[in-house]
């Protein structure tokens, strides 16, 4: 190709180039010319507008009223605002009350009920005021009531025996914290009352979680509701040709000699009666300090009265049976023994 032909080839190529360059911007210039009322801030504007206006409308677009009050969704999420919060406070207040008593000399129990008391009254009291502060007459929600009543009723009424069982628990204190007792076959120290159910922890460290419903419809026994003594019942059988007035003394000893037994009460030993084989008798003795771990105590009571039993010549004997044979009719019962005993 030659020179010529080369240098007209360059110049419609840049022509042509030019050519679409002007193009394009004649092209933007008239678009920018008709979509100027309508520029891009202009249109995320007006979206933005449409859009908001139609979420104010959902959120204050009511679902219900409850007589003059309606029941939006802006409605719905101040109100669980609020009930946060208030739940918010009352922990607040209820740590501010445990800290507080915490400095007086009331017992663990009564100070723990009147810490949950204070939090749910509280709770009340700011829920009426809510509920008042919104122009709702408490009136017109008793059909509402009746719908609830009838929802716990049937499908949670396990629930709201419990909560009142707890209420019941916290007011009449039947059990407290850090009491001692036995439901059933459970036995262990209260730790916390709640709800819905009171935690217990075992001799073995393990938090048991029981209704609270079973501590009022069923027996329970408090081995620390007035006290944190109790007594232990040590059963002891000697054989018949023991003294029982040494018996009595070494019993009585052998207590006193232990540090966990108390002196004041003091350990009695009762004879209890004849028994099979041997002679029954039983050591009472008090304790303050083994009141988790009862059979801890009654085990080392039993190997001090097995060694003093021991040491003077008192023996503790086997079940013994009386067997009398006689012959049998050999006619009727050849070969045959008859036995008579006990």
């Amino acid at each position: 190709m030659s020179t010529a032909e080369e240098k007209r080839s360059f110049l419609n190529s840049w022509t042509f180039r030019a050519l679409g360059v002007v193009a394009l911007v004649i092209a933007a210039l008239g678009a920018w010319r008709l979509w100027n009322p309508y520029s891009l801030p202009r249109v995320v504007e007006i979206l933005s507008r449409s859009i908001g206006e139609g979420a104010a409308d959902l959120w204050a677009e009511p679902y219900f009223k409850l007589g003059t009050l309606a029941i939006t969704p802006s409605f719905l999420f101040k109100s669980f605002v609020f009930i946060v919060l208030l739940l918010l406070l009352a922990r607040i207040i209820q740590r501010v009350t445990r800290r507080t008593l915490a400095r007086t000399a009331l017992e663990k129990g009564t100070a723990f009920a009147l810490e949950r008391g204070a939090g749910y009254v509280f709770f009340v009291f700011g829920l009426v005021l809510g509920i008042q502060s919104v122009g709702l007459d408490l009136s017109t929600l008793a059909v509402l009531g009746g719908a609830v009543g009838i929802g716990i009723g049937f499908g949670l009424q396990n629930i709201a025996k419990n909560f009142a069982s707890g209420l019941v628990l916290l007011v009449e204190r039947p059990i407290k914290v850090g009491d001692r007792v036995e439901v059933g076959e459970l036995v262990g120290d209260v730790t916390h009352i709640g709800g819905r159910g009171t935690w217990i922890r075992t001799n073995d460290n393990v938090v048991m979680i029981v209704p609270n419903s079973e501590f009022v419809e069923q027996r329970v026994t408090n081995w620390t509701a007035n006290d944190r003594q109790i007594r232990i019942h040590v059963p002891v059988g000697v054989s018949y040709d023991s003294d029982p007035e040494v018996v009595t003394r070494i019993l009585i000893q052998t207590a006193l000699a232990n540090t966990h037994v108390l002196k004041s009460p003091a350990p009695e030993v009762i004879f209890t009666g004849f028994g099979e084989s041997s002679l029954d008798f039983a050591l009472r003795a008090w304790t303050i300090t083994q009141v988790r771990t009862p059979p801890v105590l009654r085990s080392q009571l039993y190997y001090a009265i097995f060694a003093a039993f021991r040491s003077e010549g008192i023996t503790i004997p086997f079940p013994q049976r009386d067997l009398h044979l006689k012959s049998a009719d050999s006619d009727n019962h050849p070969g045959m023994l008859r036995s008579d005993g006990e």
